[in-house]
């Protein structure tokens, strides 16, 4: 696959480092600017909007909407009647450490996929609608992906399995 780089290609670094340097979340948490380097994908589907990504596996992609400010991380996929399939959220966090999900006004049932820095899955859960009991990985995470439940199992993603995640370009 062949990459092209212009001037637009350093618009996305520097506006992330604009804005972790700029905007302050709850308690003065900054929103976590996503890893570099990007890639330009000739995407196989449909362009995300400027705040989605691709995560791939292989033949499989999901298209996310991504949360790395902790308020978008507290709202998640909540009050969502659904999730279409090849859709979800990627939820974005600068460590890798165990934490926990809950489905407060979440009405859907959910897979999650906990991942490490270099997006290998390190545990999988399935999340139940409306469950405020917190579920902890059962391993450190920076990433996680949370699809419709049934999703990873039907194409055959597991635990040790590593993603691809590419930002859309800036200017589509």
């Amino acid at each position: 696959m062949q990459t092209r780089r212009s001037s637009a290609s350093l618009v996305l670094p520097l506006a992330l480092l604009v804005s972790a340097c700029a905007a302050h979340g709850l308690a003065g948490e900054p929103p976590v600017p996503f890893p570099l380097p990007f890639q330009t994908l000739a995407p196989t589907e449909p362009a995300p909007d400027d705040d989605r990504a691709w995560v791939i596996f292989g033949a499989d992609t999901v298209v996310v909407e991504v949360a790395s400010s902790p308020q978008e991380r507290e709202r998640g996929l909540m009050f969502r009647e659904s999730v279409p399939d090849g859709t979800g959220m990627l939820f974005v966090f600068g460590d890798e450490v165990i934490r926990g999900f809950w489905m407060d006004n979440t009405y859907v049932d959910l897979d999650i996929a906990f991942m490490d820095a270099s997006y290998r899955i390190v545990d999988i859960q399935q999340l139940e609608a409306m469950n405020t009991e917190v579920q902890d990985s059962r391993a450190p995470f920076m990433y996680a992906l949370e699809v419709r439940r049934g999703w990873l199992a039907e194409h055959g993603i597991e635990v040790g399995d590593v993603a691809r995640v590419e930002m859309r370009s800036p200017g589509g």
